[in-house]
């Protein structure tokens, strides 16, 4: 049976919250000795997709919707304890989300992974304010902060996030990453809120991290003290406009 087929069939079990023909096309993966992470990457990632996209277009009622995120959570839940764990890097992520549920949903695929592949995680979810984050990470002080499917609603936030930490200069080693949600449907929107590197599902979200992890954000994509340069600069060409 093809991916989309899979995907398609899964999709129409969720929605109409038939609790055990879903656990069902799960155990014909396990049996088949499909691996945990592949289940994740291949059925659950984009049948979240299919949700979400359905949802946003109105073409999925609030009912089949809280059917699909909640019956799709558990079958997340028990997959996770599958996932093949490889040793600990002796490396921390703070990973934070939007706060719908499918958002939190597509971040724990993520966290649940990345636990697996060897990092320290700590998910927070969505809606935490900043302030708590900031002290969390001044606190605890992890290698990667990951901000991981996120609504356009969340970007002001996520923006005034990323400049303050780069404003008071916080855990400077650390590397901010984002993906998933909205990320996913905006071309370069990671690069102009700086982040230091993007993903688009779970999967690549791991490769990435492990491969890149020294990767950073330019100085010109960074959006912090861009405000401040553009007022002195107003200043000194028209002060009577830049007072105004």
């Amino acid at each position: 049976m093809s991916q989309q087929v899979m995907v398609e069939r899964f999709f129409e079990t969720l929605i109409s919250g038939n609790r055990a023909d879903s656990r069902a096309i799960l155990d014909e993966c396990l049996v088949a000795d499909i691996p945990a992470e592949r289940i994740i990457e291949r059925l659950f990632w984009p049948t979240l997709e299919m949700i979400q996209k359905m949802y946003k277009l109105d073409n999925l009622s609030v009912l089949s919707h809280h059917f699909a995120t909640r019956l799709l959570r558990m079958l997340v839940d028990q997959t996770q304890m599958r996932l093949e764990a490889k040793p600990q890097n002796g490396k921390r992520i703070l990973l934070i989300c939007g706060p719908d549920q499918q958002e939190e949903l597509g971040a724990q695929m993520a966290a649940d992974m990345l636990e697996a592949a060897g990092y320290e995680v700590f998910f927070a979810g969505g809606g935490v304010a900043n302030d708590e984050i900031v002290e969390q990470i001044g606190s605890s002080e992890p290698d990667h902060l990951v901000v991981f499917s996120s609504a356009p609603s969340d970007l002001p936030h996520i923006r005034q996030l990323i400049d303050r930490i780069h404003d008071l200069g916080i855990c400077p080693r650390m590397q901010v990453v984002v993906g998933g949600g909205v990320f996913n449907r905006a071309d370069s929107l990671a690069q102009e809120i700086g982040a230091d590197l993007w993903a688009t599902t779970p999967n690549e979200l791991v490769d990435k991290i492990d491969n890149e992890s020294d990767r950073r954000a330019p100085a010109d994509q960074r959006t912090v003290g861009r405000r401040r340069r553009t007022t002195v600069a107003a200043t000194a060409d028209d002060p009577v406009s830049a007072a105004a």
